[in-house]
């Protein structure tokens, strides 16, 4: 972790994760677009671009070879091999959006979340639930991305993940997206509030109590 910055108040660093197919990353997007005071972190992957990525946006995209040098040189917070690609978060990265005093979020599997909370013990961790395996493979069909033996492996390795969920700190339905998103916010706020006030938080009322007001 980090020097709390200027003012005393400590951002807070949230994990969100869910199988693939869940629904992460439109929650994330939806909450992220409601509270300017949130930042996701974009993670490194050695995979393939798919058409409608963006570079910096969605993925960094690098080469194994980038990659590796790039863990080698300890520069991850976390890292996990994924559908036998390579993801990462830039440690450097994180901490410059909480130097900037901003909240983080990371997008990321059930490994990674297994490796922040023993690099940022404080770290809060939510984990996305599908209404149904019925609802997890209907949702990774329709995207229409993927090969019958790959929507299979990904069923697989879902019920693996789902298994996780036990280890994190909040759990999300995403049934109802509005509501997921509702829920989400919810937790972030919750987090938010149980901070101890800082002087900063107090600013106001110190003024009025020295002014004697």
């Amino acid at each position: 972790m980090t020097a709390a910055p200027a003012g005393g108040r400590q951002p807070l660093l949230f994990v969100i994760s869910a199988p693939s197919g869940a629904g992460k990353t439109s929650l994330v997007r939806a909450l992220v677009a409601g509270d300017d005071r949130l930042a996701v972190s974009v993670s490194h992957t050695t995979r393939p671009p798919r058409p409608t990525d963006v570079d910096g946006r969605d993925y960094h995209f690098v080469s194994s070879a980038d990659f590796r040098a790039m863990r080698d040189a300890g520069e991850f917070l976390e890292h996990a091999s994924v559908f036998g690609h390579a993801y990462g978060t830039s440690r450097q990265a994180v901490l410059e959006q909480v130097r900037c005093g901003r909240d983080v979020i990371l997008e990321i599997d059930w490994q990674g979340a297994a490796q922040v909370r023993t690099a940022w013990p404080g770290a809060v961790t939510v984990f996305i639930l599908p209404p149904s395996r019925g609802a997890l493979r209907a949702r990774i069909e329709g995207r229409g991305q993927d090969r019958p033996e790959v929507i299979a492996r990904r069923m697989e390795e879902a019920t693996r993940e789902l298994g996780q969920h036990a280890d994190f700190d909040h759990l999300v339905v995403n049934d109802d997206f509005e509501v997921a998103t509702r829920q989400l916010a919810a937790i972030v706020e919750g987090c938010r509030d149980e901070r101890p006030p800082t002087r900063e938080d107090h600013r106001a009322l110190l003024g009025q109590l020295l002014e004697g007001s």
